[in-house]
């Protein structure tokens, strides 16, 4: 009964605290509150503020615009708050209908929604459903020689992505660039970045490579990351994405500064740089006499005799037996005899009308109607058709292949890293999605700038969704708001450790209850506890009976001898005196004593 309260009680103290813990989550989401109309400068609040305590606010975090730490050929942070360096296309898609042809989706410069970092702007694709093109050139070209390239640029899907992408475009140094038309189809060296549609999450890294013998550019896509990329399109946080292109043709893709993808040009592109160096020959045909069968039916097989290619498949039971009460004279189905011949039958265009039919009701209550008909099994002497066994084909070529020839488009690039300069950046985006905010773009060679850029951007960002974002317990709680089903698994998670500990360290062995030893004759623990006593006073006594006994007898040695009468008068006594304590203990024995009342 004491656990049962015990429990009760912890489960109430839980549900007491989750109740305090709730309000003081509305508490604080008040003082969330107050402070914004504080900024707006109400009054009102100003002074209902100063009458009232609040908890001491999240450190915040100041925002700087990032300053490019070293050499770069393009950094970008839209901290001014405007689209200047930035041409939006006027161009048309082809192949397209005119209504949607246009590139005429919005771009803005606006702050991203619920920032933590006041004046910290961002690139946003405004609209959905259209088609968006904006571009920007470089401070010079970039030339792909012996240094690494780094392109660097943050993205937050502010409203999720259903489907759309937010790659971006290293456009091609080329005499017809005009990024006034920049389109789908406008030559590009590297597309790098995030793209979704359905549940299909990519992470582009695209480049085009010139043969050096036809002089056409074949798009080569780097092998899908191993990495999970589903949270970056649905948390809702900004992510920063990173390409480092080395000349040595290795790369590595970044997420917030964690490698998800790495490899080599000559290795992990699809397809291969290099093309192989033989092909199968386009005209050589396989001989009319090549054998590719490895098997073949044996030749020298014979069928037996007793081999019945006519036996049927199934045979009727002739052990089935007629069951009894099966209505031989009744047909299955008969005419419905509520049926009525429609008033519109014309019996010359439509024939005689016949009522429609429906189930014998006389057989609904016997095993069967209509002529019966034994049970089809299967036939034991059934074999099919006989086959002649399959034995190894002593003639088997193998599987005719056409020989090789030496590849005649053959080439070998050592280093595709050395790909077409480009000189501007840009995003040509469809999406399902509004409000996809980008931000701090970089292109450098040295990792050390673009980590301090990061740094001093994306860092910022996420140190100020750190300091606003709630405790363990504050997340517990807002989780259970949207899902109240959790606070049964919080207190279950929580109470069932508690209940189990005190189970197992406050409950002791159980005491049998008096009424239990009055149905047998086991002593009851006080009665045994009286028994130990007496037997430890009766020892004592013993004892000093025992030198009393030796001290008289040394001075009965000295004494006179008619004495000896006075010594079996006292052995006499001695006597008497433990007959008469045994007898005391027989009568305190639970079996002659009295059941107690309770």
């Amino acid at each position: 009964m004491e656990l049962k309260w015990l429990l009760c009680v912890t489960l109430l103290a839980f549900g007491i605290l989750a109740a305090q813990a709730h309000d003081m989550d509305e508490d604080a989401d008040d003082v969330v509150d107050i402070e914004d109309d504080l900024d707006d400068g109400i009054e009102e609040v100003e002074e209902s503020k100063a009458e009232t305590s609040s908890p001491p606010p999240a450190p915040k975090v100041t925002y700087r615009p990032p300053v490019p730490t070293g050499e770069v050929y393009f950094a970008e942070s839209f901290d001014k708050g405007t689209l200047d360096g930035w041409i939006l296309s006027r161009a048309k898609k082809d192949d397209t209908d005119d209504e949607i042809a246009k590139y005429d989706g919005k771009w803005e410069v606006q702050d991203m929604k619920d920032t933590k970092l006041p004046g910290d702007k961002g690139l946003v694709l405004v609209t959905r459903a259209k088609h968006h093109a904006i571009s920007s050139k470089l401070a010079k070209p970039f030339v792909f020689d012996t240094k690494p390239l780094i392109i660097q640029y943050e993205v937050n899907f502010q409203n999720g992505i259903e489907c759309g992408g937010a790659y971006v475009k290293l456009l091609s140094k080329t005499p017809e660039l005009n990024l006034d038309q920049f389109h789908d189809k406008t030559p590009y060296t590297i597309m790098f970045g995030p793209d979704k549609c359905g549940e299909d999450y990519k992470l582009h890294f695209i480049f085009r490579h010139k043969n050096p013998k036809t002089g056409k550019y074949e798009e080569k896509h780097a092998k899908r990351p191993d990495a999970d990329l589903k949270s970056y399109f649905t948390d809702k946080k900004t992510h920063l994405y990173t390409l480092v292109l080395n000349p040595d043709n290795s790369f590595e893709i970044l997420v917030d500064q964690t490698v998800v993808n790495s490899g080599n040009l000559l290795n992990d592109m699809s397809p291969p740089v290099n093309p192989p160096r033989e092909i199968e020959d386009p005209n050589d045909q396989k001989p009319e006499d090549w054998d590719e069968r490895p098997k073949i039916p044996d030749p020298d097989a014979v069928k037996p005799d007793d081999w019945d290619e006519d036996a049927p498949a199934k045979i009727a039971d002739e052990n089935a037996v007629k069951p009894e009460g099966w209505l031989d004279d009744e047909p299955e189905y008969v005419a419905d005899p509520d049926a009525e011949k429609p008033e519109d039958w014309d019996e010359d265009m439509d024939g005689e009308w016949e009522a429609p039919q429906i189930a014998n009701p006389k057989c609904e209550a016997a095993p069967g109607c209509g002529t019966w008909q034994r049970p089809m099994i299967d036939n034991p002497n059934y074999k099919g058709k006989w086959k002649p066994p399959m034995i190894d084909n002593v003639n088997y070529q193998g599987i005719w292949k056409p020989r090789k020839i030496p590849n005649p488009d053959f080439f070998e690039d050592l280093e595709p890293f050395k790909m077409t300069p480009f000189t501007a950046v840009g995003l040509e985006l469809w999406s399902m999605t509004s409000d996809i905010f980008f931000d701090n773009f970089i292109i450098c060679t040295e990792r050390a700038v673009a980590d301090d850029w990061a740094n001093d951007g994306w860092g910022l960002k996420k140190a100020a969704d750190g300091a606003a974002e709630p405790g363990v317990v504050g997340q517990m709680m807002a989780a259970a708001e949207e899902r109240p089903w959790l606070w049964v698994v919080y207190i279950l998670t929580v109470a069932l450790p508690v209940f189990l500990v005190v189970l197992f360290c406050c409950s002791g062995k159980k005491q049998p209850s008096a009424a239990e030893y009055k149905k047998t004759d086991t002593p009851q623990p006080d009665v045994m506890d009286d028994e130990k006593e007496e037997e430890k006073d009766k020892g004592e006594k013993e004892e000093e009976e025992e030198e009393e006994e030796e001290a008289n007898d040394e001075k009965l040695g000295d004494a006179d001898p008619g004495s000896g009468s006075q010594e079996e008068e006292e052995e006499e006594d001695d006597d008497r005196k433990r007959a008469s304590e045994e007898e005391e203990t027989v009568n305190r024995s639970p079996r002659n004593r009295k059941p107690r009342k309770d």
